[in-house]
């Protein structure tokens, strides 16, 4: 007659049979902890002196339409030189800029700055100029606080500064709008991204 125990007793399971899931498992638990380092100090200085250039520009054209095809062309050379130092930033750190920190940054980024874009097209439609600089410090310092969630400390506050700056530009005289931008997507890149490539790596 089988013995009970040998007619209920279970093959050992492999000491490797989930192995593959727990190291899964902790490579995502790694990457939802970790933080987007990506963010470029560098970079953010190359910018805001470009700002500046550009707020010298735009407060001496003769027409609304040429001071906004002056800052977006000024927006255009700002994507151009802060996207390939953050992709080379996280190449240098081991890490994709797309990776699972950076990916969650470019996702919680991306909407506001969307945002922005639309409105400008509704506001150029109605003629709003003046509101545009308020607009763009607001949301631009929206993305950043968004996005720096998953960042170093210092990127949200960073942010925090461009929404003070943007709540300042909708109440004051549109012809301080310049201003605002030059302190804004100037000074306040320039300060910090010292800050950041001093404190963390470029």
């Amino acid at each position: 007659m089988p013995s009970p125990l040998s007619s209920t007793s279970r093959q050992p399971v492999p000491i490797d049979a989930h192995a593959a899931d727990h190291l899964r498992y902790i490579r995502e638990t790694m990457e939802r902890a970790a933080e987007f380092t990506g963010v470029p100090g560098w970079g953010g200085v190359a910018t805001g002196l470009t700002a500046f250039v550009a707020a010298y520009l735009a407060s001496r054209q003769s027409s609304p339409s040429r001071w906004l095809s002056l800052w977006l062309a000024e927006a255009v050379l700002a994507t151009a030189i802060l996207a390939p130092a953050a992709a080379a930033k996280a190449r240098r750190g081991a890490a994709g800029i797309f990776s699972g920190p950076g990916r969650r940054f470019a996702l919680s980024f991306a909407p506001p700055v969307i945002v922005g874009a639309l409105l400008t097209f509704v506001l150029v439609n109605a003629h709003l100029y003046a509101v545009l600089p308020g607009l763009w410090l607001l949301l631009y310092g929206t993305a950043i606080v968004t996005g720096g969630a998953f960042s170093v400390r210092v990127v949200p506050v960073m942010g925090v500064c461009l929404i003070g700056l943007g709540a300042a530009a909708l109440f004051t005289p549109p012809a301080w709008g310049d201003l605002f931008m030059a302190a804004g997507f100037g000074g306040v890149h320039i300060g910090f991204g010292l800050w950041i490539a001093l404190r963390y790596g470029g």
